[in-house]
């Protein structure tokens, strides 16, 4: 599966139209989760622009990064919180964060269920997942020049069966982004109409779904064979509970 390049997405989210999409997301996700109160909170993909929500000194958050992707800096101010890793092998302690925020990340994986079962066993007993896919009947999985555009595109039925099949409970979702993906002025003007008009009338056809999910902590452990690990790099995250996986 391809992955984006971090530049192209660093680009995207420095225009108009990737800045008005982060906002209307973020604006989702505050709903959901208006804050996160000292937590250990952990993006997977590119979530850098959502996990800004929740950058308060009483929390921990910090970025892992798909080495298919690449990894930048972030955040911009400050010590290194992003880390690269492989997609199925998180440098982290089980049960050591409380949210998980999965942006850019589960339309491209090549080890989709391997990735679902690292956040499980990372997050702590009843800890909370946000998910955001491509939702299938949107404008911006059709489309070319954004980069929800790319990989597999779901729907909420296939989002919920995924989270419930790797020992998630889906609590809640929604859809965002009924905005065109176009660069046009006169749009992006009109953005948050946009936005409330289509939730009030097409519910359904937003460019994302989104979805809230608990971890089920009476999920069976699955056992599967090692395969080979690459080096990571990883910040230093003591404060957080996180350490960086090692070869052997």
């Amino acid at each position: 599966m391809f992955w984006p390049d971090v530049v192209s997405l660093k680009a995207f989210y420095a225009t108009h139209l990737g800045q008005f999409s982060a906002q209307l997301i973020r604006s989702s996700m505050k709903r959901i989760w208006p804050h996160a109160k000292n937590e250990v909170v952990l993006g997977i993909g590119y979530a850098l622009p959502y996990l800004s929500l929740y950058l308060e000194p009483s929390n921990h958050v910090f970025a892992a990064m798909p080495a298919g992707q690449g990894v930048v800096h972030w955040p911009k101010d400050g010590p290194n919180a992003s880390m690269v890793c492989e997609e199925s092998q998180l440098p982290l302690l089980s049960n050591s964060v409380n949210r998980v925020v999965v942006v850019h990340a589960i339309e491209h994986a090549e080890f989709l269920r391997e990735m679902l079962e690292e956040i499980w066993r990372v997050l702590t007993p009843s800890g909370r997942l946000f998910v955001v896919a491509p939702n299938r009947a949107g404008l911006w999985a059709r489309a070319e020049d954004n980069p929800f555009a790319h990989g597999h595109a779901f729907s909420a039925n296939q989002l919920k069966r995924l989270l419930g099949a790797h020992h998630f409970t889906p609590l809640q979702h929604g859809y965002a982004l009924y905005l065109p993906p176009s660069s046009s002025a006169w749009l992006l003007k009109c953005a948050r109409l946009i936005e409330g008009l289509g939730r009030s009338f097409f519910p359904a056809f937003g460019g994302v779904v989104w979805m809230e999910a608990e971890k089920q902590i009476y999920a069976p452990i699955r056992l599967r064979a090692a395969r080979p690990s690459r080096s990571i790099l990883a910040p230093t995250m003591g404060a957080a509970n996180a350490r960086a996986k090692t070869n052997t």
